[in-house]
């Protein structure tokens, strides 16, 4: 008889020194399909160059000529200081790894610093004028902010995680106490600030329209990407990410961490003092209430947006979040916010359900049906559960006022459908497959409940819920941001 040999069947049994899991990362990462996945790897294989080239004119060209004055400002000018804040704030926490919550206080250090150095103001019998061209002032802001991040840096340089987090906190709140109350030579002229600020000179050439602002603020933008990529991939960008993954481990490289630290602080906090130059001469003037937790808020939501180490995903954030933030401000429209939201909802519940199309078409078909079986029983059984009137729904007001339930007067059945909307969500979270379905369909119902009864006559609550629903969306789908890395750990 012949023996026949078995086929060689591959051992995938775990090997001593090899990481089967870390080895077979690139197989299990979802890489998207279609149209899709071939945009985003001819993203991949594009040069920094090449994606700095597409950015700088995407950001660029909402803002032509035609854009109104006013709308540059809101929305233009906005984005880019935010642009700028969030790669500052990126060197501390998405290079180097450290939590620092008094970085709006650099910003604030920055426009003080600029609005002291050009302008005149004057408090308690001291009169201040100085008109300092503003290549002197922006870098006279810069060295103040960098010497206040060295300083910050060199004092905690031995904390970590929540400790480091508590002493920049007390930082930045001991900056809103200085230019507040602390102010006995009238220097930052307490709460009222200092106004009647110069607008940006050069030598001869002065920036006095908001158009020109944007100009030069897009090109710091771009200055300090450039910049910024070039440390990242240096030694010293690749030391930054060693320490931020293991301190201790890069210290027995060799690496010096506490310097690495102190300058991760310096330099954000250097490009703070220039967004903060920049801002005081914008708005010609520095105010107290420019540099409050809601703007370190908005800071910290661009960068877990765009993705913490990502430089591309800090124009991408800063676009997204600023642009909802000034679309739902107290003056916007309520109908301007309602589209928004709507969008919203449809866009988390196709990238929830993206794998499947027919769980998708069956989500959209049933809530649809099931809004109206409600709205007609309700109307049946109790008439004042849909007597009441949509605030400003523009084209959306019929199907809002024949599919939502409109009390009369919502009071605290609308609480109770916003505490019901938070109950359901954490539930739906847990459930998979086909009950996530059927929880899911309620589920936008009563979220469309609670925005038009409650949230859309409070635009200043309901930003900061919809910021909040964001980026629990975005940690879920993509827990790295939009454009940061995946890490690929061990559990």
């Amino acid at each position: 008889m012949t023996e026949t040999t078995p086929p060689h069947v591959p051992d995938t049994s775990p090997q001593i020194g090899v990481d089967q899991w870390v080895a077979q990362a690139d197989e299990r990462t979802d890489r998207p399909t279609g149209v899709r996945g071939r945009i985003a790897a001819v993203w991949r294989r594009l040069p920094p160059a090449g994606k700095l080239a597409l950015l700088t004119p995407a950001i660029a060209v909402p803002f032509l000529p035609f854009v109104s004055e006013g709308n540059l400002f809101n929305y233009g000018l906005f984005i880019l200081i935010y642009a700028l804040l969030a790669l500052g704030l990126n060197v501390v926490v998405g290079f180097a790894g450290l939590l620092d919550l008094g970085y709006v206080a650099f910003f604030g250090f920055g426009a003080y610093t600029y609005a002291f150095l050009s302008g005149t103001h004057g408090n308690k019998g001291h009169t201040y004028t100085h008109h300092w061209d503003a290549q002197w002032s922006i870098l006279a802001a810069i060295l103040v902010c960098a010497v206040l991040g060295l300083f910050l840096g060199s004092s905690s340089r031995r904390l970590l995680g929540d400790y480091l987090a508590i002493v920049t906190l007390f930082f930045g709140q001991a900056f809103v106490v200085f230019t507040n109350a602390a102010d006995p030579y009238g220097i930052t002229n307490g709460s009222n600030g200092l106004a009647n600020v110069d607008p940006l000179k050069f030598f001869r050439f002065t920036i006095s329209t908001t158009r020109g602002y944007y100009w030069f603020l897009l090109g710091c933008v771009v200055v300090v990407l450039i910049v910024l990529y070039c440390i990242s991939e240096s030694r010293t960008g690749r030391a930054w990410k060693a320490s931020r993954e293991d301190p201790l481990a890069a210290e027995l490289m060799g690496m010096p961490v506490n310097r690495l630290k102190i300058m991760a602080f310096s330099l954000g906090a250097a490009i703070a003092g220039l967004a903060g130059s920049v801002f005081a001469a914008a708005q010609t003037g520095a105010f107290p209430q420019n540099f409050s937790t809601q703007v370190l808020i908005l800071i910290y939501a661009v960068v877990i947006l765009g993705g913490t180490g990502s430089l591309t995903g800090m124009l991408v954030g800063a676009a997204a979040i600023i642009a909802s933030n000034q679309v739902l401000d107290s003056t916007s429209p309520p109908n301007v916010a309602r589209v928004l939201f709507y969008s919203a909802l449809i866009a988390t519940v196709y990238f929830t359900m993206r794998s499947s199309w027919q769980r998708l078409l069956v989500a959209f078909a049933a809530t649809a049906a099931f809004g109206f079986a409600v709205h007609a029983i309700v109307g049946a059984v109790w008439s004042r559960g849909t007597a009441g009137q949509v605030t400003s729904g523009g084209f959306l007001t019929g199907v809002i006022q024949n599919w939502v339930l409109l009390p009369t007067n919502p009071g605290r059945l609308a609480v109770y459908g916003y505490l019901l909307m938070i109950v359901c969500i954490v539930a739906l979270v847990q459930l998979k497959g086909w009950w996530r379905l059927a929880l899911l369909v309620p589920t936008l119902y009563v979220t469309a409940f609670v925005w038009e009864n409650l949230l859309v006559q409070q635009p200043a609550v309901t930003r900061y819920v919809l910021f909040g629903a964001l980026l629990i969306a975005v940690m879920t789908i993509r827990p790295q941001g939009l454009f940061g890395t995946a890490k690929v750990e061990i559990g």
